[in-house]
């Protein structure tokens, strides 16, 4: 989630010392369990992130009221432990596509009326990406752990570039009617820190021999796109949350809200990286 500014300077709003140092711990501890699994790949990894989607699905079905909740949860919670599964065991696109719309129907199926189902459905459809894209690229033989950083580096920049740059200039809002804070100098600050920091995990890659399958004006252009992708992604959220009358999508992560603040954006990052998937290896 890209981090809502503050208002415009000389004076911005200072943000309380004890939420700051909840919000600092927080993500520390959140980027040391990313990288430390990253590094450890495999099962840790996947259910790592299997652990975040079915936190995605928990509160987009809280945050819409679904029910019954619990049974939905379980059900779609379900469906994304055999996504991770079959990518574990190297099973086929098609039996992952068969089983995640056998567990779709039976999510659908568990609510009533037309709307609840939609809101079912998306649930699942929203955090299979989280879920699945990581693990791909982290065992992906062209990208690896590099892809992975490289996806972490856009993401983090975007974040933090974009949270300290608008509180220090301010300026033209970017989207008031869904997002009041976010100005315009953030989303420029963010787009080129992340390409900034983009190209320099491809070129530290490049050094230790795991270069990546673009060049560097590639590289360059993918990580502009993948900020624009990655602060769209927290607007789409707020939006979602601003519907769904609430300021977080929970409170599981002091200083943060929730699993979906923290990856909306990665979440849009991560639909990216699928398209480019797509390039390097159409049978993905």
């Amino acid at each position: 989630m890209v981090a809502d500014e503050g208002s415009s300077p000389p004076h911005p709003k200072p943000v309380p010392s004890k939420e700051l140092s909840a919000r600092v711990l927080s993500a520390l501890v959140m980027v040391a369990a990313a990288l430390l699994t990253a590094y450890l790949g495999g099962w840790p990894f996947a259910l790592f992130w299997l652990a975040a989607g079915i936190a995605i699905v928990v509160e987009w079905t809280d945050m819409t009221g679904i029910e019954p909740r619990r049974l939905v949860q379980t059900i779609l919670g379900l469906g994304l432990a055999a996504l991770t599964l079959l990518f574990l065991l190297s099973a086929g696109i098609w039996l992952s596509l068969v089983v995640s719309l056998a567990f779709l129907l039976a999510g659908a199926l568990a609510v009533s009326g037309a709307q609840k189902r939609v809101w079912a459905v998306s649930s699942f459809v929203y955090a299979a990406p989280v879920v699945l894209i990581p693990p791909i690229v982290r065992a992906h033989p062209d990208l690896g752990i590099v892809g992975l950083l490289w996806m972490f580096a856009v993401v983090w920049a975007t974040d933090i570039a974009a949270y300290f740059t608008g509180r220090t200039f301010g300026g033209p809002k970017l989207c008031p009617p869904i997002s009041p804070k976010k100005t315009w100098s953030g989303f420029i600050g963010g787009v080129v820190a992340a390409t900034a920091c983009g190209l320099l995990v491809a070129w530290v890659g490049q050094r230790y021999d795991a270069a990546l399958p673009l060049t560097f004006t590639g590289i360059a252009a993918l990580s502009v796109v993948a900020s624009i992708a990655s602060q769209v992604g927290d607007l789409g959220e707020s939006a979602l949350k601003r519907h769904c009358q609430v300021k977080d999508s929970s409170h599981l992560i002091p200083g943060h809200g929730g699993v979906m603040d923290r990856l909306d954006g990665f979440w849009a990052v991560c639909l990216i990286v699928a398209l480019v998937l797509l390039t390097l290896d159409p049978t993905v």
